[in-house]
């Protein structure tokens, strides 16, 4: 699958909320999920619970709550486009 194409379910690097977060998890095998971020990270406010973090990796999780959030390396300059997977989300 490639990372600019849309998947079967047609969700895509664009998709928002739970899609784009499931998404960026398997792109590429999985192995997407635990690149950095250029430019060390973005600062990001958790969707779920409201504490503020850095998503130093394009999915990851709020200290705070657990929450999953994930953004897609087309739309990683702006922490605006960060997701949220919702709340009790696991991968």
């Amino acid at each position: 699958m490639g990372c600019c194409s849309n998947n079967a379910s047609g969700a895509g690097p664009f998709a928002e909320g739970r899609e784009l977060v499931e998404f960026v998890a398997q792109a590429h095998g999985g192995s997407l999920r635990n690149r950095p971020i250029p430019g060390g990270g973005l600062n990001a406010t958790c969707q779920g619970c409201g504490s503020d973090f850095l998503l130093a990796t394009f999915v990851g999780q709020c200290p705070a709550c657990d929450g999953v959030h994930a953004v897609s390396p087309p739309r990683c300059a702006d922490a605006a486009n960060i997701q949220f997977a919702g709340a009790g989300y696991r991968l």
